[in-house]
């Protein structure tokens, strides 16, 4: 008989962790671990609403700590999100939706094998990553994709579309102050002289 996969689940909500618990307990192919035999995890699953500070938090000390391959049991998930499970490691995204006990089992087993799980909606999405991470590896003096945080991209992105400080502020649910704030942030940080030079600069580097 072929020896079960030991899975580690970690959830805040008891609800989440119970619901993805009770899926794989019953199966051979999978033994769900208690958290002190975390250490003996060849898998944890991570089951999130999404991947919000806390989340990352636990996908970092996973990323330091654990040898297992990591997936992620996600109910939303947009390409920021996608790019940190990039940078943690993280070898599976499934979407909550798609979490059937047998949808459950079968990324076990994949990760437990070496593979990445993806749905086929975010390989694109992936593939642009890889390629900004690419082009912005040839200039190893130029920006990163942590230079930016998630909220100066979104203001430099409506910035490129056109938009004005007051729309950017309405859009985004900030003050005029705020936004005007962290884009002078932005442009202080990376040395340019206006919007448009920042909006240009991070274009020319992939990351936007």
């Amino acid at each position: 008989m072929a020896m079960r996969v030991p899975v580690m689940v970690y959830a805040e909500d008891p609800v989440l962790r119970a619901g993805v618990t009770h899926q794989l307990r019953t199966r051979p192919e999978v033994e769900v671990l208690t958290s002190q035999d975390e250490a003996r995890a060849a898998v944890s699953l991570v089951v999130v609403d999404e991947v919000d500070d806390a989340a990352t938090r636990l996908l970092r000390r996973l990323q330091r700590t654990s040898p297992a391959r990591t997936g992620v049991i996600v109910g939303r998930i947009d390409r920021e999100s996608l790019q940190i499970t990039v940078e943690c490691e993280v070898s599976a995204v499934i979407r909550r939706s798609d979490a059937r006990e047998d949808r459950l089992v079968s990324a076990v087993l994949a990760l437990a094998n070496g593979e990445a799980v993806l749905p086929g909606d975010l390989l694109a999405t992936l593939l642009d990553h890889v390629g900004k991470l690419q082009r912005a590896s040839l200039d190893p003096n130029g920006p990163t994709l942590s230079t930016l945080t998630p909220r100066e991209v979104d203001m430099l992105r409506l910035i490129s579309e056109g938009l004005g400080t007051a729309e950017i502020a309405t859009k985004l649910c900030y003050s005029e102050r705020t936004v005007k704030n962290i884009l002078h942030g932005v442009t202080t940080r990376l040395n340019l002289r206006n919007r448009a030079h920042a909006v240009g600069f991070v274009m020319r580097h992939g990351l936007i």
